[in-house]
């Protein structure tokens, strides 16, 4: 069976984040595994702690099946590098195993500035998710473009079927996921700000747990509720 890894700062959760994954989960007809990464080496420390952005994920995932939440990468000491999870995951499900990392289409173009990513290529498929504004394998950086080149493929049973990675690795292209405009970033800003309207990018329950602990600054901490 296919395994789906969806790593990110997660900072906080929220719909844009579980759209994609439920999509991804959908289409390919298996859980998508959320992990949150301890001390992301590629962006400024994050404003709610690991503790804090892993029980979010666990309330935003809580009674959908599609949905699991991998803590692993908070229990390793150090950076949180992909290829370090991905040779975990290798380890302990074996090399011919059938393994995909979701990632963002901003990611994906990204993926050059990321520690050994040649070879996260010979450890996983990509399943890259579109948010239906532009195909995400136009415009990519030369080097991305040229290691990409050929290994394209539009079936998630493609894909899945091609379990011997290093020989056949492919990336599936998602471009059917529901539009949301939200990220992390704004989310923040939006609870900095006093604006309201943030708590409509969040699942109700990820709101609900933002206030009780005052993140971001929300309420201040006002409601008081320290047991979850």
């Amino acid at each position: 069976m296919l395994r789906l890894w969806y790593g990110g700062t997660f900072d906080p959760v929220h719909c844009g984040h579980l759209a994609i994954a439920r999509a991804a989960a959908d289409a390919f007809g298996v859980p998508v595994t959320l992990a949150p990464a301890a001390d992301p080496p590629h962006r400024a420390v994050p404003g709610a702690s690991a503790h804090h952005r892993a029980r979010m994920l666990d309330v935003a995932a809580a009674g959908d099946r599609r949905l699991r939440v991998d803590r692993r990468e908070l229990e390793r000491s150090g950076p949180s590098w992909t290829i370090d999870t991905l040779r975990e995951l290798r380890v302990l499900h074996g090399g011919d195993a059938p393994l995909a990392l979701l990632l963002g289409a901003d990611s994906f173009r990204s993926l050059p500035q990321w520690h050994q990513w040649r070879e996260i290529l010979s450890l996983a498929h990509l399943v890259v998710a579109s948010r239906g504004d532009e195909p995400v394998d136009r415009g990519l950086p030369p080097e991305l473009a040229a290691a990409t080149e050929g290994r394209w493929c539009d079936s998630p049973a493609a894909l899945a079927a091609a379990e011997k990675v290093a020989e056949e690795w492919k990336i599936s292209r998602e471009d059917q996921q529901p539009l949301h405009p939200q990220s992390a970033s704004a989310v923040r800003a939006a609870i900095a700000a006093g604006d309201p309207g943030w708590q409509g990018m969040v699942p109700p329950a990820v709101a609900g747990y933002i206030l009780r602990h005052g993140l971001y600054g929300a309420g201040q901490g006002a409601h008081g509720v320290t047991g979850t």
